[in-house]
């Protein structure tokens, strides 16, 4: 399978970007001479890894008959200071609510995405520490 995306350069540090048929803007900060007209592409890298893990997850739950429950998840990201600035350190914060809910399968789901289906989490592991928390109705379960 093979991903594929065009961006068109707007104005300033603005760019139009197609991606399998969908348009979206990036740009920059104004600091760098943006004008925030969409996201940064780093952030975007940050969607990229909360909606791949999220997805695998909620798929591996439906698998194992889990399905009353809402799920968020929260991410930041800690940048280098010295260019290129990446990300040293990704915090991931899985929040379930619900009832009945098992946390052993909870964490297996997790586990599973992060060590064996997403692809986004193995590309950036390679640059970057992720540190995960999982929280249950309020609770951290770690």
């Amino acid at each position: 399978m093979k991903e594929s995306a065009r961006i068109k350069w707007l104005n300033n540090m603005a760019f139009d970007v197609e991606l399998n048929g969908h348009h979206f803007t990036i740009d920059a900060d104004p600091r760098v001479g943006g004008e925030n007209q969409g996201p940064k592409p780093k952030g975007l890298l940050l969607t990229s890894l909360a909606g791949c893990t999220g997805m695998d997850v909620v798929s591996i739950l439906k698998k194992m008959k889990i399905r009353d429950y809402q799920l968020e998840i929260k991410i930041k990201g800690e940048l280098t200071e010295e260019h290129p600035r990446i990300y040293h350190t990704i915090n991931l914060d899985f929040i379930f609510t619900g009832d009945n809910l098992l946390t052993d399968k909870i964490k297996r789901a997790i586990e599973l995405s992060e060590t064996r289906y997403c692809g986004v989490s193995e590309m950036l592991r390679k640059s970057s520490k992720i540190k995960t928390k999982i929280f249950l109705n309020g609770e951290n379960i770690e």
